[in-house]
């Protein structure tokens, strides 16, 4: 029996052993025993005894001594709201068919205040309010700036993506490559030397000629002249070019509308006007080398003069 009691030691604790009324106190509940032993720890349930609640319970913390011993520790959570002085009764441990028990305890429970019984029945305690957790609102708001942060730079990345690598996929158009008035003229030549209207073939000549015009415009003006009806492309182009060079542009494109939407049939002359009223725009307006040549005659007569 010496050795059983040796083997297992129970004992009880409670932190505070005044309290106020509806307050809460702690009430730790410890057990030692060899490795070997098996021990039944009480199961407790909504009342420590009457009058005195639990209000929480931990589970059953195992923890290995360092001379091989166990110790088990559960808490309990007790409240009351009962004025009164009470006797905590000895805890029961059992192991086998032996029984242990903790050291009674006394646990004074205070009512702060008078009662006047007169009055309406009222809380014990004033109503309190959770405060605000500000920086578990602002982490929140950080971590859904962050996930829509990744979401867009996400997005972002994936159209970089899609663009460049379409770009590597797209031929290079080599026509981009050449100077834009060379290309113009080596396709009104190409119209001229077929000359198709010869054949009939007024509309699709006035659609080639005034093609060839726009896609110059716009490479030369930075007009999306393809793009534009020719009125808008005209408005465009009026505060870019001469009066009579602007005149000799609306007229061709006004003569090519007529042919393409009102089957207007064009005489010979006209077609050749057209042609080179395309000639004439394109020679008129491309960008020339001559005032870099002139600056150099210029220099070559003043070392002449020297």
């Amino acid at each position: 029996m010496i050795n059983l009691l040796l083997a297992i030691v129970v004992s009880a604790s409670i932190d505070s052993t005044m309290l106020m009324l509806g307050d809460q106190t702690a009430l730790h509940l410890q057990v030692t025993q060899e490795a070997s032993e098996k021990v039944s720890l009480p199961v407790f349930g909504e009342t420590l005894q009457p009058e005195i609640e639990i209000v929480d319970r931990t589970g059953i913390d195992t923890t290995a001594l360092p001379d091989g011993r166990l110790q088990l520790q559960q808490h309990l959570t007790l409240t009351s709201f009962k004025d009164s002085l009470f006797a905590i009764q000895p805890i029961a441990v059992v192991s086998g068919e032996d029984t242990f028990w903790t050291e009674p305890m006394a646990l004074n429970v205070i009512q702060p205040f008078e009662i006047d019984t007169t009055l309406a029945i009222t809380d014990i305690k004033d109503i309190e309010r959770a405060p605000i957790w500000w920086w578990g609102i602002i982490r929140w708001i950080l971590l859904a700036l962050s996930i829509a942060g990744l979401g867009v730079g996400a997005y972002l990345l994936w159209r970089w993506y899609q663009k460049n690598r379409k770009q590597e996929e797209e031929p290079v158009n080599s026509e981009l490559l050449r100077p834009a008035d060379e290309v113009a003229l080596e396709k009104l030549d190409e119209i001229k030397a077929t000359k198709i209207w010869k054949d009939g073939k007024v509309k699709e000549y006035q659609t080639e000629l005034t093609d060839v015009v726009r896609e110059y415009i716009g490479r030369r003006f930075d007009v999306q002249s393809t793009e534009k009806t020719s009125d808008e492309t005209l408005q465009a182009m009026k505060p870019l070019i001469e009066k009579d060079l602007f005149d000799r542009l609306k007229n061709m494109l006004q003569l090519a509308d007529l042919v393409k939407f009102a089957k207007w049939h064009t005489t010979p002359d006209e077609n050749e006007q057209g042609l080179k009223a395309a000639y004439d725009f394109v020679l008129e307006t491309k960008l020339s080398d001559q005032p870099e040549e002139s600056d150099q005659s210029d220099n070559k007569e003043e070392e002449d003069e020297v």
